[in-house]
């Protein structure tokens, strides 16, 4: 992922230099593991655990060997001198690359998983401070019913959740370890090894590996960060279609001295959201590659390799810098709700049509004569900007059943607000709440 959009923290994880620290990790684990099974020496360890890498020189010699692992391990051996000789042993490269990638990943969820946190605490006050704040409803973005705010920031808030408990459930996936040597078979390296370097690597283990850990846990990494990235997109494009001039009833960040066109000084364009939106592209189209590397050759081919070296960093990178655009647009995003109620009235009352149609239709009327009578005067007054109201009361056959209907009743809001602490309450948030993506 280029610069632009890689916060240092997660260029730091996927640097060269922390995976040949990931990989040293990982051979002085299996090196002590031996020596606690009586293989290697004891006083081979300081040598060993003293190794030191430079990216520089294993780069180098790779230039050479054309293989990543041999120019490590080369280096490996200038820098720990004969002791070198008990190092790898056992072991076939995607041992240490695949384990070392698995460090690498864990890394890259904690602070995913740290982001997404915050990012809920963001949304969760927007859903408590706005869940009063009433707003239109739209569906095929026409005006529907009312909600509030709140109850729109509390469905993301939910949605956020899930994407946290997916990955929390990835990590147990994709976090696993593989010191099994070639094929898989432990012929050369014993299960009892590979258990005793997860456990000091805080892995798990790959149950049945073939040369290489089975690539739908990686894939289910990738999708689980295009799943969340996508809610991302969601609540971006809804900001962007409420920062609308007609609508403006959300408008995201402006900074002091932030200028929105080269040729049009009064713009002040949504552009956070859209390039949360325009990065949830990229990421979706991570998932690709990502399905096509369960795919491999027998035991294993190289096929998936290449394309790692991009998607799993691009995507770790793209879903922290996308989690942290996204709690600054919501923390500071500015909410009219002055703008919200006004938007709401434009309609003259269409709002109420269905409470008005029920109340009808238990006056005694079927419902297709009454769909008719209220749809009528719905027509009229959105062509012409008359009362709702007025036009229904102006209609005899409302008139006619006055005293069995309650118009006050059905053009009172608060029926569709009644029910709004329920989804408050089912997502954890009653009363306050507590910090965090709902219910655990």
């Amino acid at each position: 992922m280029i610069d632009r959009y890689t916060r240092p923290r997660m260029a730091h994880i996927w640097s060269q230099e922390a995976m040949y620290a990931a990989w040293l990790r990982v051979e002085i684990a299996v090196a002590e593991a031996w020596s606690e099974a009586g293989r290697v020496p004891s006083d081979a360890l300081p040598a060993i655990r003293g190794a030191r890498i430079h990216a520089a020189r294993v780069e180098q010699i790779e230039r050479e060997t054309r293989h990543d692992i041999n120019a490590f391990l080369k280096h490996l051996a200038e820098t720990v001198g004969p002791d070198a000789r008990w190092i790898h042993l056992g072991l076939t490269s995607s041992d240490v690359k695949d384990t070392g990638l698995a460090l690498q990943l864990k890394a890259s969820l904690d602070v995913i998983e740290a982001d997404l946190v915050e990012l809920c605490d963001a949304v969760r006050d927007v859903a408590i401070r706005h869940r009063e704040t009433v707003m239109a409803g739209r569906t095929h973005n026409v005006h529907a019913e009312p909600i509030t705010f709140g109850f729109k920031a509390l469905g993301w808030y939910e949605e956020l959740g899930r994407g946290l408990r997916r990955l929390q459930a990835v990590r147990e996936e994709v976090c696993v370890a593989k010191i099994s040597g070639a094929v898989g078979t432990h012929a050369n390296v014993g299960p009892e090894i590979e258990e005793r370097v997860a456990a000091v690597l805080g892995l798990g283990v790959e149950p049945v590996s073939t040369q290489v850990v089975s690539r739908d846990r990686h894939a289910a990494y990738v999708l689980a960060l295009a799943l969340l990235t996508s809610t991302l997109d969601k609540m971006a494009t809804e900001l962007r279609n409420l920062q609308h001039t007609e609508i403006l009833e959300v408008e995201e960040p402006f900074r002091s001295g932030q200028q929105g066109s080269s040729a049009m000084p009064h713009k002040r364009n949504p552009i956070l959201s859209e390039r949360v939106s325009g990065l949830a592209r990229v990421m979706r189209g991570y998932t690709v590659p990502a399905l096509e590397n369960v795919v491999l050759w027998h035991e294993r081919d190289m096929s998936n390799s290449s394309e790692e070296r991009i998607v799993l960093p691009g995507a770790s990178a793209l879903a922290d810098f996308m989690l942290t655009e996204m709690t600054a647009i919501v923390s500071d995003m500015r909410v009219n709700a002055q703008r919200m109620r006004e938007n709401l009235e434009r309609t003259s009352g269409l709002i109420f049509s269905e409470k008005v149609l029920t109340a009808l239709i238990d006056a005694g009327l079927s419902r297709q004569v009454a769909y008719g009578i209220v749809q009528s005067a719905a027509m009229r007054a959105w062509e012409s900007g008359q009362s709702f109201r007025g036009l229904l009361q102006s209609d005899t056959r409302v008139t006619g059943r006055l005293s069995d209907i309650d118009l006050d009743a059905a053009f009172d809001m608060t029926p569709f607000l009644a029910h709004i602490d329920t989804a408050y309450r089912r997502a954890g948030i009653d009363g306050g709440g507590a910090p965090g993506c709902g219910p655990r």
